[in-house]
């Protein structure tokens, strides 16, 4: 048998610092200090800086707000952010503050057990602290180099050919190759960009807040589950230290710069549970609508748009975190490619064309989730109706995969269903294949021990094990997981590397 063998060009070590990037052209007025400028350092603007800075790309991420928001909002990573995680080495220091439970109940929390055998060696939900998540990724962006600067606003931008200027609030201009905008719903980015936001916007809206309760908890549990027999927008739920995660529908559709009052909470419960639970002492208050809006494009010349700023849905199903993680996981070796010099043409652009349609479907689903909620009678026999329905394991099947992402397949042109996809983390002879790809590089995954990477060789791994357990000769593996090629052939492989990695080096 023959031994595996990997081989890789050895990348230099994270420095605390923006490392050197070719220098501007001469017809640039202006000095570019950075390749990239980020707005917002929530979820994806941090996972967006650090896989920037796998590939030596100087970043800046501006955020607006000078310190992490005061209350602690629980949040589901699902099985394909877990995945992520697990390709660039966080896995571990992110299940060392969360809590696992099954993959079930997420579609509009219908309760129904996990399928058996998803695929995926990450099957569960992590629960975590929103702003411990946000703390964790800004951490690993800055340990590989990022800058991250708070306090700071943007106000204004121009982009030319060569690069964009971007306007801070107090005056101060910075200059970058591109701009990035990962603030928020709100986007100012998007806003000033003038692209279209599309959609719909709240008919209804919920108050969610953590505080103390003045009954029993054998009360408050047995007054929850009457309601929630017909109420899927009504909780209270004990989140420890003698507090409650308290979930209740508004009376109407308000102002969200304006945050609720434990007035508004009390006369909710009132109104819904003939009590208020002696709700006191809350330790924050806040409201979310249904508002359902997709970004009409993601790229405007040298200015792109991901997470939150591209797209909008009701919480239902725990979706949002995770869809902009994603979204930077996928734009950030394309974006390093461009700047880096070796991008194929059009590369820059499969981002929006495989990200736009998840955003949609997601869009889609929740939807579908929030006429599930509702407690007209219509609505509600179509909720007992599929309930019944997901009692079929492929219907189960089919709803957990949609919502934990791991069923998305992008658009690869013909061939076996693998392509498009993302792999599992399959055992390989050096232990996993996800401890292989913490770099952010692709990587040929080769049981036939024949192929080469060849002149790709500074940005695609080469990893010969006839072991691997795959039901296919050959993989190339995109570095976000996606399976860009499946087969044997070398000058078909070259195809590949070159319309993915682009040419090979000299």
């Amino acid at each position: 048998m023959n031994s595996p063998q990997f081989t890789a060009e050895p990348s230099p070590s994270p420095s605390p610092s923006p490392s050197p990037s070719p220098s501007p052209s001469d017809a640039d007025p202006y000095p570019v200090p950075y390749d990239v400028i980020i707005a917002g350092c929530g979820p994806t603007g941090a996972m967006l800086a650090a896989e920037l800075r796998l590939h030596d790309v100087r970043v800046l991420v501006l955020e607006k707000e000078t310190e992490p928001a005061p209350f602690v909002r629980i949040v589901g990573l699902h099985i394909r952010s877990l995945e992520l995680m697990a390709m660039r080495g966080l896995l571990d220091r992110v299940l060392e503050h969360g809590r696992r439970r099954p993959a079930a109940g997420f579609f509009a929390g219908i309760s129904k057990p996990a399928p058996e055998g998803l695929d995926s060696a990450h099957a569960y939900l992590l629960g975590i602290p929103h702003p411990v998540i946000v703390r964790l990724l800004e951490e690993h962006a800055i340990q590989l180099g990022a800058q991250v600067r708070r306090g700071c606003a943007v106000a204004g931008f121009e982009q030319d050919d060569e690069g964009v200027t971007v306007d801070l609030a107090d005056g101060e201009q910075l200059r970058a190759r591109y701009l990035v905008g990962c603030d928020g719903g709100r986007s100012a980015v998007r806003k000033l960009l003038g692209v279209g936001f599309p959609g719909e916007p709240s008919r209804t809206e919920t108050l969610m807040g953590e505080m103390e309760v003045g009954v029993p908890q054998e009360e408050v549990a047995a007054k929850v589950a009457e309601i929630g027999e017909t109420n899927k927008r009504f909780w209270l739920r004990p989140f420890g230290g003698g507090a409650y995660s308290v979930v209740v529908p508004a009376a109407g559709v308000g102002d969200r710069a304006e945050p609720p009052t434990l007035q508004d909470f009390k006369q909710q419960l009132r109104a819904i549970a003939g009590t208020d639970f002696g709700v006191h002492s809350p330790r924050w208050l806040s409201r979310f609508g249904d508002a359902t809006r997709l970004a009409e494009r993601y790229r405007v010349g040298r200015v792109l748009l991901a997470g939150d700023a591209a797209h909008i849905h009701p919480p239902t199903g725990g979706q949002g975190l995770n869809l902009g993680v994603q979204d930077a996981f996928n734009l950030g070796w394309k974006l390093a490619a461009q700047i880096r010099g070796w991008a194929p043409e059009a590369l820059l652009d499969t981002y929006q064309a495989e990200r736009r349609p998840v955003a949609e479907d997601v869009l889609d689903n929740t939807r579908a989730q929030m006429e599930l909620a509702s407690t007209e009678p219509g609505p509600q026999a179509l909720r007992r109706l599929l309930t019944e329905l997901m009692d079929i394991d492929e219907v189960n099947r089919r709803l957990i995969e949609k919502i934990a992402a791991i069923d998305i397949r992008y658009d690869f042109g013909d061939g076996p269903d693998l392509l498009g996809r993302r792999l599992r983390d399959i055992d390989v002879e050096q232990g996993h294949l996800y401890g292989l790809l913490h770099r952010g590089r692709g990587l040929l995954l080769d049981r036939t021990a024949r192929l080469t990477v060849g002149g790709w060789s500074d940005r695609v791994d080469h990893l010969a094990d006839p072991t691997a357990v795959l039901d296919v000769p050959c993989v190339l593996l995109r570095p976000d997981g996606h399976v860009a090629w499946i087969g044997d052939d070398q000058q078909d492989l070259d195809a590949h590397l070159s319309r993915w990695f682009g040419k090979p080096a000299n």
